[in-house]
């Protein structure tokens, strides 16, 4: 026997077909969220270089923790950029309130992401140790030839491995906090959205490595203002690429 009100159906994380040129748009969105308070932009991107410049000394264990809690402070930046968005009061401490809403199935996406890592991190050394240790063996232009094509074996497989890794987390975030999805669910669809879209995000691959550049030629201090830019264009194109309003 139906219950009435009837719930509304579960959302399923379609997606839609973009042109490559809405990625200049998604940068123009993430520079007008940072406009908005720059100053707390700025002061919540300090605190993330603090956390992961913490977690980096730390040996391996920091480094796994610092994939675990990726999806959680990308959030809290994506949730700051919707009040942003609405023009609400942004405040320092949205950079956790992921934290408080939806730390459980985040930190599933965190766990998917540290092991995927560490999986591909093992492959790639097993590849190229391999490669590298039979070209040892050998100490001739012979060996020598196996050891380069251990390192260049090892380097595609990192470049298409992470490529997938960083497709199924990319949207995820976003469609766990704003869609209420389930981390797998959430997943397949952040894949799905950017294999469709896969010019799109590779122009703007290309304009993010391009700006990364000129941030970090005064000292790394552009990073300051290119991470908010960033997390905005983000959500812009998870606007974009889901429909949402």
């Amino acid at each position: 026997m139906e219950q009435f009100p009837i719930p509304a159906p579960q959302y399923d994380g379609a997606s839609r077909r973009l042109e490559p040129g809405s990625v200049f748009n998604w940068f123009r969105q993430g520079w007008a969220i940072f406009a908005v308070n720059p100053a707390v932009w700025i002061a919540m991107m300090v605190i993330v270089i603090v956390i992961y410049v913490g977690l980096a000394i730390v040996p391996v264990i920091g480094y796994l923790a610092a994939y675990l809690l990726t999806p959680l402070l990308a959030a809290g930046m994506l949730l700051g950029c919707r009040k942003a968005a609405n023009e609400q009061a942004l405040e320092i401490g949205d950079l956790f309130a992921a934290f408080k809403s939806n730390a459980g199935p985040l930190l599933t996406l965190g766990v998917f992401y540290m092991l995927a890592m560490l999986l591909l991190f093992l492959l790639v050394f097993l590849f190229l140790g391999g490669g590298v240790a039979g070209g040892l063996a050998l100490a001739n232009p012979l060996g020598a030839g196996i050891a380069l094509a251990g390192v260049a074996v090892a380097s595609i497989l990192w470049v298409l491995l992470s490529l997938l890794i960083v497709m199924a987390v990319w949207f995820a975030p976003a469609l766990v906090v704003f869609n209420g999805m389930a981390p797998a669910a959430a997943l397949k669809a952040s894949f799905h959205a950017c294999a469709r879209n896969l010019p799109s995000f590779l122009v703007y691959a290309l304009l993010t490595m391009v700006l990364c550049f000129f941030a970090a030629l005064p000292l790394g201090l552009g990073f300051l203002v290119l991470g908010p830019v960033l997390a905005g264009s983000v959500y812009a194109s998870y606007r974009d690429t889901f429909m949402t309003a």
